[in-house]
């Protein structure tokens, strides 16, 4: 097999006061050959940061990026059944997340080729130096897609009224608790907020990133209750009702079928004629359904970019230089790929267990786990499904991370012997080449993942067959995405699952909400109450530690905490990881100011891209 390099990312680190991470530039960002030759090195030079220009009193933020035309409609495309919800403040899915994100913006975003901080909704921001309060300016004369003013109202409602009151998707509010407390969000004037958090917090200014909602839509949802807002801007609201500050808001929404995004006419940036941004009259996302879908659409030139799987690399990338596309190799996914297990003791409020408790007995088994993590061939997951184009994963944090724990990345090979050692260590055995466990159970039970995503159901069939190595027996089970979610986080109604989770290589704390005991995508021992009861003694280290890091400054004190809870998660093996992909991206070549990152992929800056 052909050895994968990857995309060299350095990361200059300037911790100025306690200013967290607002990052040194970087050179010119090369995305190296990672396929022995099949694929050309592309040198990326990315556009000076965006500037605010006060125009008439409106204060503009201006792209650097080059002049484009007006007009045009760029086609990307989505797997699975679509959007949950509209609503920004209630995702709970990837697709549903990503619609929002066409729609809103934040007090502050971070730039593509360093992952500096910078701002977006706000003018500017300061940090005080005891490192405890956050000023923002917020841009004057910005509108709302309905014409009203974005203001300091819209800002301190959407944090205190539902970010921080836990509405909707509860993440963001818990990853901000500290020592028990919440940060004080306060308006100073009509166009300046004031945070202030109990100690000097390192994450927070990235999760200032969040969205914020028009108060004049969004408050008499809020005052009907939790309920209600769980409801609110759900897929059936007609377009006409939303209010957005993002370069574009939701035109047509035919479910099953596509989702039809148009240009905010009054969206606050411009190019460098001081001309309105987006160049793009519609941003249209087809639901495909499945990948084989998506990849027979592109053929057809019905989408315009797709994300390229092992097996496909190899054929794109020889049509390409005779084709109308170009193709990026961006390296390692930010995103990790794994197998979760069930460890939940708990019964649900008719006294049910959530899971069956012979089954409960094996999960929480540590040597059923060692077993399970030895038998799995990532190795042969790489080669067949990746065509080569992945690396075994063997730690929680993504291979492009700053913070990954290297000692841990090295893993280990396939090993049925040793897996089959453990299990006789917990009294396990084994007749006609079947396995059970000490009192005479069968081991059998349930893999999950969701359907039509190709790649995850071929990880599940090898999966599967890598486990009944061992003489289990598992009933491999993809179900319809919006079904698979309820049964995680609602129902817990599982056993095993193949599922993927986005991840930030700049920011570890990101993932709070998975590791803390109480976070609401805890999968492998999710708590329906919220509270952090029976927790496992590692699971009390992984609080602590997650508390510990986000307290820290320096990057060197962070890293040791990080270190520390990777060896955690590789030791007791809640979440198995399986391997890294390596991120490959055809975009058509009619399209400009494109500026492909390991950080943010190829099309993320929608607002910048024309058709040339």
């Amino acid at each position: 097999m052909k050895k994968i390099w990857y995309v060299a990312l350095i990361f200059i680190l300037v911790l100025i006061a306690l200013k967290i991470f607002i990052n040194a530039d970087i050179p010119e960002l090369e995305v190296k050959n990672t396929l022995g030759g099949n694929l050309t090195s592309k040198e990326v030079k990315f556009p000076p940061k965006a500037k605010t220009v006060t125009i008439d009193g409106v204060d503009y933020l201006q792209s650097q990026a080059q002049v484009g035309r007006f007009g045009g409609v760029l086609v990307a495309s989505t797997i699975g059944e679509g959007p949950k919800t509209f609503n920004p403040f209630n995702t709970k899915d990837a697709t549903s997340a990503t619609m929002a994100e066409m729609m809103f913006d934040g007090l502050v975003s971070s730039r593509p080729d360093t992952g500096e901080v910078i701002p977006k909704l706000a003018k500017n921001f300061e940090i005080s130096p005891d490192g405890k309060t956050y000023t923002f300016h917020l841009r004057h004369g910005i509108k709302w897609s309905d014409g009203k003013p974005i203001t300091a109202d819209d800002v301190v409602f959407s944090w205190n009224k539902i970010l921080l009151a836990g509405l909707g998707n509860t993440s963001t509010r818990d990853s901000v608790i500290i020592e028990g407390q919440l940060p004080k969000v306060e308006k100073v004037d009509d166009y300046t907020v004031k945070f202030t958090t109990i100690k000097p917090f390192a994450p927070f200014l990235r999760i200032l990133g969040a969205p914020i909602a028009p108060k004049h839509v969004f408050e008499p949802a809020v005052k009907k209750g939790a309920k209600y807002f769980d409801s609110f801007w759900s897929t059936t609201t007609p377009p006409k009702n939303f209010v957005t500050s993002g370069a574009f808001k939701l035109k047509e929404y035919v479910p099953a079928q596509r989702i039809v995004f148009e240009r905010n006419p009054n969206y606050y940036e411009i190019n460098l004629k001081n001309e309105k941004l987006p160049y793009l009259d519609k941003i249209i996302y087809l639901i495909v359904g499945d990948l084989n879908n998506e990849i027979l659409k592109f053929e057809a030139g019905e989408i315009d970019t797709i994300g390229l799987r092992g097996s496909n690399v190899g054929r794109y990338k020889k049509k390409e230089a005779k084709s109308d596309y170009t193709i990026y190799n961006i390296g390692p996914d930010t995103g990790t790929m794994f197998v979760a297990i069930n460890l939940n003791s708990r019964k649900d409020a008719q006294g049910k267990y959530y899971v069956n408790p012979k089954k409960q007995a094996w999960f929480n088994d540590k040597n059923f786990r060692y077993a399970i993590d030895l038998a799995l061939d990532r190795q042969n997951m790489v080669n067949n499904i990746a065509n080569g184009l992945a690396s075994p994963l063997f730690t929680s944090e993504s291979l492009n991370s700053i913070y990954l724990n290297k000692k841990l990345t090295k893993g280990h090979p396939k090993d049925i012997n040793k897996a089959k050692y453990y299990l006789k260590k917990s009294g396990f055995y084994w007749k006609n080449k079947v396995l059970y466990d000490k009192k005479g159970n069968r081991v059998e039970f349930d893999l999950y993942t969701n359907a039509g995503n190709t790649e995850r159901e071929a990880i599940g069939v090898m999966v599967k067959q890598d486990l009944e190595d061992l003489g289990m027996k598992v009933n491999f089970k993809p179900v319809e995405f919006n079904s698979l979610v309820n049964k995680l986080v609602n129902s817990l109604d599982w056993d095993l699952v193949i599922m993927g989770l986005t991840g930030s290589p700049l920011e570890p704390h990101n993932g709070q909400n998975v590791w803390y005991s109480t976070g609401s995508l805890h999968l492998f021992n999710q708590r329906p109450d919220g509270k952090p009861t029976k927790r496992l003694p590692w699971e009390v280290q992984l609080d602590k530690i997650i508390d510990e890091a986000s307290l820290k400054i320096t990057f060197q004190d962070r890293k040791k905490l990080y270190d520390q809870y990777q060896q955690i998660i590789y030791d007791e093996k809640p979440i198995i990881y399986l391997y890294s992909p390596t991120r490959v991206t055809a975009i058509r070549k009619k399209f400009g100011n494109i500026f492909p990152s390991p950080l943010a992929g190829v099309a993320y800056n929608l607002d910048e891209i024309f058709i040339k």
